[in-house]
């Protein structure tokens, strides 16, 4: 349940004469700021023999300008008492700061440099690149559980860019070049494809004078959307086995579902209640201690020791809705996989009770209050509904519009999507691991990483 509201607070919103859209919401409840700089580009807009790239390029928006050369961003931040990373998604680019109140203008002055202005110095990005590859290699290809997920994506989506990792393929890694990154930089870091985000002790009026000195003379770029990708329609059931050194047998089972820009499509035959309800579904098996799968699963029959489920409506492009475990003891895949589809069956036959769908729907409520403690969060979801093309006002909806889902909502789209037509199904089956085999370690630079 990736979309969660903030803070009730009112948002400013204004776009300066470059196209850079500003969104600034006041929190005064401490002396701190959030900044957030969100590029419309990640994963989902990368290409064969050039996936990885926008990570890559995450990792070298931190190695300098001519005003401020590599490693300076970083120890300026730090010296001004605050911290700084970035992520990188399958929609987005993101980097954020968290500094007292009064430091708003140095995040500020080094954002609006580095999004023009970076070098990309060819001896930083051969060391860098280097760093990325091993990073795949450490949470990926030694990663049994990741390896395995890395794989069903790429099996559940056969035209959708979601395909891809958001770290690359170790080919396209292994072959990239620095002249690469900078047309992909040219192309996509202008003032008109990202939203600035402001959220803390902050007035608007001077967030906005400081974004027009800071960002307003930045230059914009001609930017066109990237070439729609649909996804061809899935026909019949997928299933891929992958064996890798591990401890223990997993389980991935994944639906393609749409979200919320599905249900907004003017012709996407997508009701604008479904997300939500998915949204619910997922609550039901997956919201808790007294949610189906703890309590039936692991519990009542115990033939999982550990099983989620995860569903995301604030994507770009539709997505999957999954479920992931691993059997226990005396248990094995077969058998987890028949437990999960007696529960999706169950769902799609008897409608939830009243007291289930409420406990459900009190949990997004109680969701709420807890969210509005995170001043990065408030900041942060503003920012990944701008740049999946959301509205970010849609914020101030979810709470009733989780309320409004009903029992045989639910019911629809566990019949309307959870079927075999939709589901790809994927499984580690785990090798022995060689006890010769030294653990591979972090390695000591990560760098800037999602």
């Amino acid at each position: 349940m990736l979309l969660a509201p903030g803070v009730h607070a009112a948002v400013s919103e204004f776009t300066l004469g470059n196209g850079l859209k500003v969104l600034v919401k006041e929190d005064r409840r401490a002396p701190v700021v959030v900044t957030q700089v969100w590029y419309k580009v990640g994963s989902s807009y990368e290409y064969d023999g050039i996936t990885g790239i926008s990570h890559a390029l995450e990792h070298m928006m931190f190695k300098g300008t001519d005003k401020h050369p590599a490693g300076q961003f970083s120890r300026i931040i730090s010296a001004n008492g605050g911290s700084e990373n970035a992520f990188t998604g399958a929609d987005y680019t993101a980097y954020f700061q968290t500094l007292e109140k009064s430091r708003l203008e140095v995040s500020m002055e080094l954002e609006a440099d580095r999004m023009r202005n970076l070098t990309l110095p060819p001896e930083e990005f051969e060391k860098e690149i280097k760093v990325v590859q091993e990073e795949r290699r450490w949470r990926t290809d030694d990663e049994p559980q990741a390896y395995a997920q890395e794989v069903a994506m790429a099996t559940a989506f056969q035209t959708s860019p979601y395909r891809q990792p958001i770290i690359g393929w170790m080919a396209d890694l292994e072959q990239m070049k620095v002249g690469e990154l900078q047309t992909w930089y040219r192309r996509w870091y202008a003032p008109n494809n990202a939203v600035l985000v402001v959220v803390g002790d902050v007035r608007p009026e001077a967030v906005r004078a400081l974004a027009e000195k800071h960002f307003g003379a930045l230059k914009p770029e001609d930017v066109a959307a990237p070439q729609p990708r649909p996804e061809v329609e899935q026909a019949g059931l997928k299933r891929v086995t992958v064996q890798r050194p591990a401890e223990l047998p997993y389980l991935i089972m994944g639906w393609k579902v749409p979200v919320l820009n599905d249900a907004r499509a003017a012709d996407g035959g997508v009701h604008e209640w479904e997300p939500y309800a998915l949204d619910v579904l997922g609550g039901i098996l997956d919201g808790g201690s007294s949610a189906r799968f703890a309590s039936r699963l692991v519990r009542g029959s115990e033939v999982a020791a550990a099983i989620s489920a995860d569903y995301s409506l604030g994507s770009r492009l539709g997505t999957l809705f999954t479920v992931d475990g691993t059997p226990a003891q005396g248990h094995d895949i077969a058998s987890l996989e028949a437990a999960v589809r007696a529960q999706i069956e169950d769902l799609k036959q008897k409608l939830v009770e009243a007291s289930e769908l409420e406990r459900v729907k009190a949990q997004v409520v109680s969701r709420d209050v807890y969210q509005r403690d995170s001043v990065f969060y408030q900041a942060m979801i503003l920012g990944v509904l701008e740049t999946v093309g959301l509205p970010w006002q849609l914020t101030e909806e979810y709470v009733e519009r989780i309320k409004a889902v009903t029992a045989e909502q639910v019911r629809e789209v566990a019949q309307r999507y959870f079927n075999d037509d939709r589901l790809t199904v994927a499984v580690l089956d785990p090798l022995p691991i060689d006890p010769e085999r030294p653990p591979r370690s972090a390695p000591g630079d990560m760098g800037h990483v999602r």
